[in-house]
């Protein structure tokens, strides 16, 4: 699924208009009669009570007026309140028109603001995606005055005050439990800084303009199932061990074995055909016990990796869970770069090492797969200032070191060479727990070592992360979850995704 910029979108709504042969309001009746249908799904006139409409004078508005009617159509109690102002837009006017004289409507002032009652349900219709610039006067004063009143406050399209997809300024933005965007998800969405104030956001489809949308050119991406549909081929039925790979798992380290055991079972658990995983010989016999699918090399040195072994038998190699970063591991990662000729997964203290030696990033082989969270990237690259810096970071890290960088996170963001970003659906908080990393580090070594490319196995690998993460969750819940839940769901999240012979 694109995500498009605001120019974009308003270009999408012209689009449509022109294809379709309909006007602007008409577009802005079936936008706003899709919101009133989410939300009388979700209310009942009597669980909403008086439902308060906060209109600003655009078509942001104009969508409050037409719920506001179709909401009173329904038998649910509404007022208006109106945000002044010298211009309006014309669908806003004519929507004004049409509002049924019972509804009350009421014009907001600095000294006239409209009491609301903690638990009100308040639709915020100020501003849309034209926005760019901070609130300021009255309208900063009506969205600190919502914001204070810990209101049930539901966003048409985007929280008020909030840009779309430019840096967020200081100043006055609507907090929401519930935003409900339109045909596509904004850029804003995906970013942790704004989760305050968009809560939970839900896309609604209108149909806008498939050709437009299709011939858009987009940098960014949202990962659903359909983005990954034909990427993951269903094995073939005379296939054999060796069709799928053999990877090789250079992990851990005394007192974080358990590191290299998730990253083995997730990695087998991920279709490949045989595994080898590396480890100091202090962890042998819990790798033998734990994992007794995978062969285990064990290192002389016992406490940690201290010698490559041979590489030609291995179709990937994953490199970093639990590794530590002991000048022994720090040697191995470097022959690692200088020698590897196959598909290359980092994470964890394979990139500590690197952010420590940055010149080995010069080494760094094409189409190699890192898996950071935040404070790792920052490693890596610099502080960012804010999330648009960070994506801006990641474009020209993933660019300048031709690679592609898995930023972990609630959203987690894949960036690529050619400076496309891919922001992730699945997963949940409950994720958040030691050993989450390490499984996908054994994941995307597996997809990689069955010979997907290296975009296709990203894509299929935080997807199918999340989405264990999910299947997982709901036999545990969020608070019960750890690492190894996750492993068990691996399979049945894969399958999902595999291709379905057609008859």
């Amino acid at each position: 699924m694109k995500i498009l910029t605001a120019a974009q979108t308003r270009a999408a709504d012209q689009a449509t208009i022109q294809a379709e042969g309909i006007s602007s309001e008409a577009l802005m009746e079936r936008a706003a009669t899709a919101f009133t249908d989410w939300l009388t799904a979700h209310q009942s006139p009597a669980e909403a009570g008086e439902i308060l409409i906060l209109c600003g004078p655009g078509n942001n508005g104009g969508d409050g007026l037409v719920v506001a009617r179709r909401l009173y159509g329904r038998d649910y109690a509404v007022r208006v309140a109106l945000l002044p102002a010298e211009n309006s837009s014309a669908d806003f006017q004519k929507n004004l028109q049409k509002l049924p004289p019972e509804v009350a409507v009421a014009e907001l002032s600095a000294t006239h603001l409209p009491p609301i009652a903690a638990g009100t349900l308040v639709i915020d219709a100020l501003f849309g995606t034209g926005l760019t610039r901070p609130l300021e006067d009255l309208a900063a004063a009506v969205v600190h005055h919502l914001n204070a009143a810990q209101a049930r406050v539901v966003s048409v399209d985007i929280p008020s005050g909030l840009l779309s997809d430019a840096p967020q300024p200081a100043g006055a933005v609507v907090r929401a439990r519930h935003t409900i965007s339109f045909e596509l998800p904004k850029l804003a969405f995906m970013l942790p800084h704004n989760a305050a104030y968009v809560g939970q956001w839900h896309v609604l489809p209108i149909d806008l303009d498939k050709t437009f949308i299709d011939q858009a050119a987009a940098r960014f991406h949202f990962v659903d199932a359909e983005l990954l549909t034909d990427r993951l081929p269903k094995r073939a039925r005379f296939a054999h061990k060796g069709t799928y790979g053999h990877a090789l798992l250079l992990a851990g380290s005394k007192g974080k074995i358990g590191a290299a055991v998730l990253a083995a079972q997730a990695c087998l658990r991920s279709g490949v055909g045989l595994l080898t995983l590396r480890v100091p010989a202090v962890g042998y016999d819990v790798v033998q016990t734990a994992v007794p699918e995978a062969m285990c090399l064990t290192d002389p040195t016992t406490d940690f990796l201290s010698e490559l072994p041979d590489l030609a038998a291995y179709s990937a190699i994953g490199i970093g869970p639990g590794l530590g970063r002991e000048k022994a591991p720090q040697r191995v990662l470097t022959q690692l770069l200088r020698e590897v000729k196959v598909p290359l997964v980092l994470d964890a203290d394979a990139l500590n090492i690197l952010a420590e030696n940055r010149e080995l990033l010069a080494a760094l082989p094409p189409d190699s797969l890192l898996t950071p969270h935040p404070k790792e990237f920052e490693r890596l690259t610099s502080p960012a200032r804010d999330d648009y810096h960070r994506l801006e970071l990641l474009r020209d890290f993933c660019q300048k070191h031709s690679c592609y960088t898995v930023l972990k996170g609630a959203n987690t963001c894949l960036g690529t060479p050619d400076g496309t970003f891919y922001f992730n659906s699945t997963g949940n908080p409950g994720m958040a727990t030691g050993g989450s990393g390490d499984v996908l580090t054994g994941m995307l070594t597996a997809l990689r070592a069955q010979h997907l490319s290296p975009l296709d196995a990203a894509l299929l690998g935080i997807y199918a992360h999340g989405r264990a993460g999910d299947l997982a969750a709901q036999k545990t819940g969020e608070a019960g979850l750890v690492a190894g839940d996750i492993v068990r769901f691996i399979g049945p999240a894969l399958e999902e995704l595999t291709t379905k012979e057609t008859f």
